[in-house]
């Protein structure tokens, strides 16, 4: 179906929300997934999500679109971009926990990808002269660490999680940015899809240097099997998926900031989860955020007279 300008950015809005929602599940499928390793847990759910993609893409007729983007050198660096991205987050998840890594990923989103599509493409100079932007990137971190920092999650960053963590706010601005660039909007299902299975790959061949190793690639038993596909259908397949669309309609900065909600629905999904309450701190961090964004938002695209 496709969508006017006038509900482009509504449609956009809805669909980067959706992904953050998606993508906040993620933490809670790798933690909760028993008997897992993860070497699996890296390599499975791209193989899953990227197939989901993949049958969706030939279902509607995009086989051509499919071969050129598999012939696409630039192809490479996707992968290399995506299971970078999903090493260092898996490895920060376990490192720092669910709600942390969910906050270097709001700072790659809403800071480092604005920046990087500055520093690299020159694009989005007129932003950062507008103070109502570069005051919405502040507010939605200063949220976010509200709602990190009130809680009980938090974990000082030491040895292997301070490299974890520069390599997720990298990794992630990388691979969305250079993605959304270098690829023709009709493509971008496409280009998805190859990227997903071509990280899973990588994985597999990875799979020797990671914990659980080959033998890991294989789901210990049915609950594990069910877990790992419906985690490579949401966070691996749906919700790049519905964030590239996102981005097709909207462009690259709106969903970026939208991410907001991640930290935001890992923090409400551990609530519900585990029955605890957020303390007030914390829950003061959700407005700040949301306003931020909103500030972000409102911000006009083009340079100042």
């Amino acid at each position: 179906m496709t969508t006017g300008p006038r509900h482009a950015r509504p449609v956009a809005v809805a669909f980067a929300l959706i992904a953050a929602f998606l993508w906040a599940l993620y933490y809670f499928f790798v933690l909760g997934t028993p008997g897992a390793q993860p070497s699996g847990l890296l390599a499975d759910p791209f193989l899953v999500g990227g197939a989901g993609l993949l049958l969706g893409v030939a279902a509607a007729g995009g086989a051509r679109k499919l071969k050129a983007s598999a012939t696409d050198l630039r192809s490479v660096p996707r992968a290399v971009f995506l299971a970078g991205m999903q090493v260092a987050v898996l490895a920060s998840t376990y490192l720092a926990g669910a709600v942390d890594t969910a906050l270097l990923a709001l700072l790659a989103d809403v800071v480092a990808t604005p920046v990087l599509l500055r520093v690299a493409y020159g694009e989005g100079k007129g932003r950062f002269r507008r103070a109502g932007f570069v005051a919405g990137l502040g507010a939605c971190v200063v949220g976010a660490g509200l709602v990190i920092g009130g809680g009980t999650s938090i974990r000082p960053l030491s040895g292997w999680a301070w490299i974890a963590a520069g390599a997720t706010i990298g990794f992630v601005a990388a691979y969305f940015v250079y993605t959304a660039r270098t690829t023709d909007a009709a493509s971008m299902p496409a280009t998805v899809s190859v990227a997903t299975l071509g990280a899973g790959l990588l994985a597999i061949g990875a799979s020797p240097f990671l914990p659980g190793g080959p033998a890991g690639l294989v789901p210990p038993d049915a609950l594990a099997l069910g877990l790992i596909a419906a985690l490579g259908l949401t966070s691996f397949g749906l919700a790049p998926y519905l964030y590239f669309r996102a981005i097709e309609r909207a462009g690259i900065v709106l969903p970026a900031v939208l991410m907001t909600g991640i930290p935001l629905f890992t923090l409400l999904v551990g609530a519900l989860l585990f029955q605890s309450v957020p303390p007030p701190v914390s829950l003061l961090g959700v407005p700040v955020a949301v306003v931020g964004a909103v500030l972000a938002l409102r911000a006009p695209d083009g340079d100042p007279p």
